[in-house]
């Protein structure tokens, strides 16, 4: 599962990164904590578009979603695609054909279960640079007034070692692509089964990873801040990476 990120990119960062143009920079917040469940709008870079940074907002909402109650349902449960069935599954199958995207991030967020304890961890780039997560994204048009929502999921495959100590209950982790992979991904050019084969874990060299305080867990704190994805050290099995 992949749920929460850190988005905390600057227009300049995000342009001089993906060669892009980001028109939409105006109406974007960086933050330290972006959560799914709170549907943020996330910068990406899309299919048909790679010379423009798009705002998309998380939760998929396949285009053949009929009602907009239908789409408020359906958008919390497709946060992640699977990487094993997106080209199979209703709900992703045609945006993998067409429509397919890079999520920018910081870094992300993963909970270890230790008993009955769940502890937070932040994991990142090895040297502290952006990352392109691999994700799938839909234009969806409510038919009553007529508005168009852009949204996007995150896809996951099986965890690689460090997140199979880290994310130990579900052992999966967001689909970290390849830098020579990235505009691969976005072109439809290339053979679905080609596509396919890049949704794979990542090394895990390419990670680092450390412990972080409970202020992550609290919804009524202002997690937009350094200390969200600062270390802290709980005991020595908790910083291994």
């Amino acid at each position: 599962m992949c749920f929460s990120v850190n988005v905390n990119l600057v227009k300049d960062e995000l342009e001089s990164r993906y060669g892009a143009d980001f028109p939409e920079h105006n109406i974007y917040s960086p933050s330290y904590y972006y959560h799914a469940f709170s549907l943020p709008q996330i910068p990406s870079i899309c299919t048909g578009s790679p010379e423009k940074i798009r705002l998309l907002r998380w939760g998929l909402i396949p285009a053949w979603i009929r009602n907009t109650e239908d789409a408020r349902a359906i958008r919390y449960k497709t946060f992640n695609a699977r990487a094993e069935s997106i080209d199979r599954k209703p709900s992703f199958a045609d945006s993998f054909r067409s429509k397919r995207c890079l999520i920018p991030v910081k870094g992300f967020f993963e909970w270890q279960h230790e008993g009955k304890k769940k502890i937070p961890w932040y994991i990142y780039h090895f040297n502290d640079e952006i990352m392109s997560l691999a994700g799938l994204y839909s234009e969806w048009t409510e038919s009553e007034t007529g508005v168009s929502l852009s949204t996007f999921t995150v896809i996951t495959t099986d965890a690689n070692e460090i997140m199979s100590v880290i994310h130990n209950s579900k052992k999966r982790m967001p689909v970290i692509l390849n830098g020579s992979d990235e505009r691969s991904w976005i072109d439809l050019s290339l053979p679905e089964d080609e596509a396919l084969k890049m949704l794979t874990p990542c090394p895990s060299e390419l990670l680092k990873a450390h412990t972080i305080s409970d202020l992550v867990n609290d919804r009524h704190a202002d997690r937009n801040t350094p200390e969200v994805i600062s270390e802290y050290v709980r005991n020595k099995s908790n910083s291994l990476f």
